[in-house]
């Protein structure tokens, strides 16, 4: 069995373009997984193999990776920055012990990092921070170090400190041995020489030492009280206490360096092992009934435990249906028989595979601790449990947003038709965020995601990966329709046709709900006038019309209903009666109800050059926007606002043009808002002339 405590899972999490991917690569180049670096710039890069990530040079999904330093084993994961697949970064954060959030030193901490600091802190995943970029003009560990602590409201420790600024910048002091690491020009990770700190540096380098100290022994009362009579604790003792504390995120140990100069990545790689948690040191998975509430038991991490795993991601590629697991306790081996507690159905593991980006090495066996893919399994989709079919039990769920934007999507020709549903198919399995559906009354194939960004990957999917031609529609936004006052009313169905009849009679209040609560059914019915049995029907029927407004046929939210009398026959009362009769009552009182569209509103976060902040939220104001709040820093001014999704269409290329190519935005969803009456009466226009034209 091998060594728990060696092993190290880990993700590497930040804004686009911080260096994600490039600092991945320098990890394998110096585990020596891999022998020739390839760059993100030049579309060589390991974990980014996608044709797709390829020409972007962005990440798009993320990639499982192991490699070997210092006798400790490394499953790492490389997420992606764009806001358009955070999904990938909060699926790898579930299943991860610990996580480098990569910051550029020039950038800071941008908008996405926000994003996947917050997933990371509900993940309760324990950090170290490395500053990347120290090369780039601007670059500037400390204010970086400050931004961290005011925007994330996080507590760096500072580990390393700067040898030089931008262009000048050669290697790192390390604080705790006092010794200067540096990088000769060659650009080779192994050339560099320990050297005595520079003269200018000494004071910096003693008095974030100190600082680093008394931080670090805030863990343990003993070293503290030792330490304020004057006894200097010893390196082994303090790395004790930073451990300790990157585990329970009191702190975060902070390095800095260049990944793509190969500078300061072996201290970086010292730190995983030194303060990162291994698997039996971090809270174990909480168990779940199937409703998803808590059982009060956990998923202990060791070998000699029941089977348990999570399946994290799905990917479809030229070998096969590929499961990525993380298995939480026990072993499983080749030809073992595993349950998967949400179908209820059992599945043989045929093929087992350790990843390495797009490769993969066959493997008998895995046990707690490990991240591995399993091939060929039938009707596993993210998130759900694999257990010992002896031992049924069911890990914390995942919880994924709902999408935004949708298109149409049709094949150019009739051939295409049952290769795209093929497709389609696979790629839903793969994406939690993507969904599909059909409309009922155009026929149209609707394509649902998270951003343009998004849908626009997709497409270039569906054409170069499956070979199908597509015709696209414009892209449309998810509105929501909701009520603004409270209604009483009454409805009687009654329907004689010989023989036994259906009669049920309802009065109810319906009411707006509050913001996020969805569907609420109460009942206030006495003496017997709606029998009890028959008041989950009249529940049912309401909630089933929640997905059809009457505005324009957009899901409702937020309602209540309350029942508070009726009527029943003894003979022709039935379920089926009282929920026709609640389905009917929806559709008389919901117009009387003042229903009103809802739009959903992004939460956007523009970066813009000083010169460009008053052209930036000018454009902001003509698109409905509401400005919340502006954020100098020294290489240009943050913009953050509340703006309708349906005028952020095409945003980046007025943005790019505003700023002539340096300006940069981030969105994602905040909430649903009244839509102006002029723009309701646009979009249920728009609505009802296409359900028309698709009728001729």
């Amino acid at each position: 069995m091998t060594d728990l405590s060696k092993y190290r899972n880990i993700g590497i999490f930040a804004h686009v373009d911080a260096g994600k991917t490039t600092t991945t690569e320098r990890i394998l180049k110096l585990t020596g997984r891999i022998h020739k670096l390839g760059e993100t710039h030049d579309g060589t890069s390991t974990t980014d193999f996608m044709v797709q990530e390829a020409e972007r040079g962005i990440t798009i999904q993320s990639a499982a990776v192991s490699c070997f330093w210092k006798d400790h084993r490394f499953n790492v994961i490389d997420t992606p920055g764009h806001v358009d697949f955070t999904v990938e970064v909060y699926r790898s954060l579930k299943v991860l012990d610990g996580g480098i959030g990569v910051f550029c030193g020039s950038g800071g901490v941008e908008p996405q990092s926000e994003t996947n600091w917050r997933y990371a802190n509900d993940s309760k995943v324990a950090r170290i921070v490395f500053v990347n970029k120290l090369d780039r003009i601007g670059a500037d560990f400390f204010r970086v170090v400050k931004q961290i602590e005011t925007i994330l409201g996080a507590r760096p420790l500072v580990m390393v400190l700067p040898i030089g600024r931008e262009d000048t910048f050669v290697g790192v002091v390390d604080l705790l041995t006092r010794q200067a690491f540096v990088w000769d020009d060659s650009g080779l990770p192994e050339n560099f020489t320990i050297q005595p700190i520079p003269e200018d540096m000494k004071e910096d380098v003693e008095l974030y030492r100190a600082q680093l100290i008394e931080t670090a022994v805030e863990q343990d009362d003993e070293l503290m009280m030792a330490y304020l009579e004057g006894e200097e604790p010893s390196i082994a003792d303090i790395k004790r206490c930073v451990r300790k504390g990157c585990r329970d995120l009191a702190f975060f140990p902070a390095f800095c360096g260049s990944a793509f100069r190969n500078k300061g990545m072996q201290l970086v790689l010292d730190a995983v092992v030194d303060y990162l948690p291994a698997p039996t040191e971090v809270n174990p998975q909480p168990l779940t009934d199937p409703e998803g509430n808590p059982t009060g038991e956990y998923a202990i991490v060791s070998p000699d435990q029941p089977f348990r795993a999570l399946a994290f991601k799905i990917m479809d590629d030229r070998f096969g249906n590929l499961t990525f697991t993380r298995i939480y306790s026990g072993v499983l081996r080749k030809g073992d028989t595993v349950l998967n507690s949400f179908t209820g159905k059992t599945e043989r593991v045929g093929r087992m595979v350790e990843m390495l980006a797009n490769d993969r090495i066959e493997i008998d066996s895995a046990q707690a601790g490990d991240i591995i893919a399993i091939v060929g399994l039938k009707n596993v989709q993210t998130g759900h449990t694999l257990c010992d079919p002896k031992n049924s039990c069911t890990l914390e769920a995942m919880v994924f947003p709902d999408p935004v934007i949708s298109i149409a999507v049709a094949p150019k020709d009739k051939a295409g038709v049952e290769k795209m549903g093929i497709a389609i198919g696979r790629m839903v399995a793969e994406d939690p965020t993507f969904k599909v559906e059909t409309d009922q009354e155009t026929g149209e194939t609707i394509l649902k995601g998270m951003g343009e960004l998004h849908l626009d990957v997709k497409v270039d999917v569906l054409k170069r990966t499956y070979g199908v031609e597509l015709i696209v529609g414009q892209p449309q936004v998810a509105y929501r329709e909701s009520i603004t006052r409270e209604v009483e009313d009454s409805y009687t169905h009654k329907k004689q046709s010989g023989g036994s009849g259906q009669y049920g009679k309802i009065d109810y209040r319906i009411r707006p709900g509050e913001v996020g609560s969805g569907f609420k059914f109460s009942s206030s019915v006495v003496g017997g006038n709606v029998p009890k049995e028959f008041w989950p029907a009249v529940q049912k029927g309401f909630e089933s019309m929640m997905g059809t407004g009457v505005l324009a046929g957009f899901p409702v939210l937020d309602l209540e209903v309350e029942l508070t009398d009726g009527a029943y026959h003894a003979v022709d009362s039935s379920a089926i009666a009282f929920e026709i009769a609640a389905k009917a009552a929806f559709r008389q009182s919901i117009p009387k109800a003042g229903p009103q569209l809802m739009e959903p509103i992004m939460k956007v976060d523009v970066y813009t050059p000083d010169a460009n902040v008053g052209d930036v939220i000018g454009d902001l104001n003509r698109r409905r926007g509401m400005i919340k709040d502006q954020e100098p820093s020294s290489t240009g001014v943050r913009v953050k606002a509340d703006v309708p999704l349906s005028e952020m269409f095409g945003y980046i290329g007025t943005l790019r043009t505003m700023t002539s190519g340096r300006g940069q935005f981030s969105m994602e969803f905040s909430h649903y808002s009244a839509a102006p009456a002029n723009v309701a009466e646009k979009v249920i226009a728009e609505v009802k002339a296409r359900k028309e034209a698709s009728k001729k």
